[in-house]
């Protein structure tokens, strides 16, 4: 079985987009319609920015949406029986399966940058990268710290990210050096993102996701929150408003898929970052780029 990955912030680059663009008129109509629905120029920071231009949430997390659907129209969607996507690439997984349009899901990706942005700016918070400690170890010493520090993103096996108040992760990353870890190496965002400190952005994507049209799934999506195969529009909801302050668990996610069919990832979007961690979690699987 084919199931089609959409990846997440970190994955953007400056150029993205600008062969898509050139492609296909149509593909170039749904970019430059981007711009209209935005109220700026984002296809000019896209293709000629600066990597700083490009690392600012609001333009990130649009940026990878509008390369990632552009992607899935080049290739028409190539079959899939399943989608997934990392932790912004839940939204262009969604629609992939036909759950949102394009304008409604890069309202809803700039909306929800936007509540990341004003969520980081309101509280000192940062992430941090743990390599080569079993995830139960992580999650053992994140509840000993005080202040907040949780395991935000589960990417694969001995490499767990976590999230939460500056002081509790940077405490954190020393125990959990002491305790074996290979690299406890702090993350260069500005937030902390997938923990409790994303509530207030929490409640403004609830806002307008409840004003958002949610359509039937043509195939399941895999989401963060839950791991296994969602189709109903209103549980769709809840797990995306969930994984503002919740985990990432593509460990897992990956893993059901894998346990339901699937033989065969393809990643549509920019880079290769979940390629490489898919064949982390299960190397006998297939994996390979869209474009």
């Amino acid at each position: 079985m084919k199931a089609l990955v959409f990846p997440g912030q970190g994955s953007q680059f400056v150029g993205m987009g600008k062969e898509l663009y050139d492609s296909r008129k149509d593909i170039k109509d749904l970019m430059e319609s981007a711009n209209e629905i935005l109220g700026f120029d984002i296809l000019s920071i896209m293709f000629n920015g600066t990597d700083e231009d490009l690392k600012k949430t609001e333009v990130t997390q649009p940026s990878i949406f509008i390369h990632s659907v552009a992607a899935l129209k080049a290739v028409n969607g190539l079959g899939a029986e399943m989608v997934a996507g990392h932790s912004l690439g839940e939204f262009s997984a969604l629609v992939a399966n036909g759950v949102l349009s394009f304008d409604d899901g890069l309202k809803l990706v700039s909306e929800r940058a936007k509540a990341m942005q004003a969520a980081c700016d309101a509280n000192p918070s940062s992430m941090a990268a743990i390599l080569g400690l079993e995830d139960a170890k992580v999650e053992e010493i994140c509840a000993q710290i005080s202040g907040i520090v949780v395991p935000a993103n589960y990417n694969c096996p001995g490499q767990l990210v976590i999230s939460g108040e500056t002081v509790a992760v940077e405490e954190a990353c020393v125990k959990l050096k002491e305790a074996g870890a290979k690299r406890a190496l702090l993350l260069p965002v500005n937030g902390a993102f997938h923990s409790p400190l994303m509530q207030p952005a929490q409640e403004r994507l609830a806002a307008a996701i409840e004003q958002t049209k949610f359509r039937n799934a043509t195939i399941p999506v895999y989401q963060n929150i839950t791991t296994t195969a969602v189709t109903n529009p209103e549980e769709i909801k809840q797990n995306l408003i969930a994984q503002l302050t919740g985990p990432v668990k593509w460990t897992q996610s990956v893993q059901n898929m894998i346990k339901d069919g699937a033989t065969n990832f393809i990643e549509v979007g920019p880079g290769k970052t979940l390629q490489g961690l898919i064949k982390k979690i299960d190397g006998s699987v297939d994996v390979a780029s869209a474009i």
